[in-house]
């Protein structure tokens, strides 16, 4: 894949992104990630172009602030773009910077705030609780990193937190015996969360049997890898979809989905709005009022599907 020319004298590191960076970050999708020639081509359609405004905004990628990025999402709009099309770009985006700041030696990450365009009311399919129950069973506990998977599935759906927040969790802001997280989260606001006895048992077992082995570093972070360092989103992404399919669950599953499945079931079970939009982090208690229309969903689907008077069921003899 080759750069479009461009006159003019560049920035130092402004024609990186496409040269060295974006060749680096899709063989990783190719090879570490396994995605298809059609994914792929997608991912690199859309970060060719965001390597093209790199290059004629004399802006190396690592020196993106989010400011450059809210000029960058003038500039897909002026493009003529979908809502879908520009979150899908965006998407890409976040996957880089991730994968950047792990492997590419980037200290910041641009996209952390950003937002994509509003495409109307989109309804996440949650798990039912019997699957939930199935994958947090997946992980062979034989294992200390089948038991670490385990701890990190019950802890997910448990609190309902982001992935970025679950792999950047600090041990010091697990309390155990209190059953309670000190979170930061989006903007660097900080919330406590809550979880249950099940989390907690399986977190213990963790902490004494599997963690220790681990921490050759004397690492900060909760959950960690083989070689003592945290737990990277993609790599989670990874885990959790190889449970997934472990379980039996035959849609992709991923930890966004997890969390929404969290907010359902609380909800379901007669959980208050305002706790849930301060469990999730939500800054605006609109965004967490999606969750009455899920839960209204499936109550008229239960509704129809087994009161004998929802719906005719033949021909009314006259």
């Amino acid at each position: 894949m080759s750069p479009i020319p461009r006159s003019g004298s560049q920035v130092p590191g402004s024609r990186d992104f496409l040269q060295r960076h974006l060749p680096t970050y899709l063989d990783h999708l190719a090879v570490e990630r396994g995605l298809s020639p059609a994914s792929l081509k997608a991912y690199a359609s859309d970060l060719e172009f965001f390597g093209d405004w790199l290059t004629r905004s004399k802006l190396p990628a690592e020196r993106v602030r989010r400011e450059d990025l809210s000029r960058y999402q003038g500039e897909l709009k002026a493009r003529g773009l979908s809502s879908r099309s520009t979150a899908r770009a965006l998407s890409a985006l976040r996957g880089f910077y991730g994968f950047a700041g792990v492997h590419l030696g980037f200290r910041t990450d641009p996209t952390g705030e950003l937002v994509n365009p509003k495409a109307g009311l989109s309804l996440p399919k949650a798990l039912t609780e019997k699957e939930v129950e199935t994958l947090l069973e997946s992980p062979d506990c034989g294992r200390p990193l089948g038991l670490r998977d385990r701890a990190m599935l019950e802890l997910m759906y448990a609190s309902g937190l982001r992935v970025s927040e679950i792999v950047s969790l600090a041990r010091d802001r697990l309390d155990i015996p209190e059953g309670i997280l000190r979170v930061t989260g989006k903007g660097g606001r900080e919330r406590l969360v809550p979880f249950g006895k099940s989390a907690g048992r399986w977190l213990s077992r963790y902490l004494a049997e599997v963690r220790p082995g681990l921490d050759r570093k004397g690492s900060p972070y909760l959950f960690l890898t083989p070689r003592g360092g945290p737990m990277t989103r993609q790599r989670f992404w990874q885990l959790l979809e190889a449970y997934g399919r472990r379980a039996g669950i035959g849609s992709r599953l991923t930890p966004h989905r997890l969390r929404h499945s969290f907010a359902t079931h609380l909800l379901e079970h007669g959980a208050d709005l305002r706790a849930l939009q301060m469990m999730l982090g939500h800054a605006d208690i609109a965004t967490t009022q999606i969750y009455t229309r899920i839960s209204s969903s499936r109550l008229r689907r239960v509704y129809d599907e087994f009161h004998p008077r929802a719906r005719r069921r033949g021909k009314i003899a006259g």
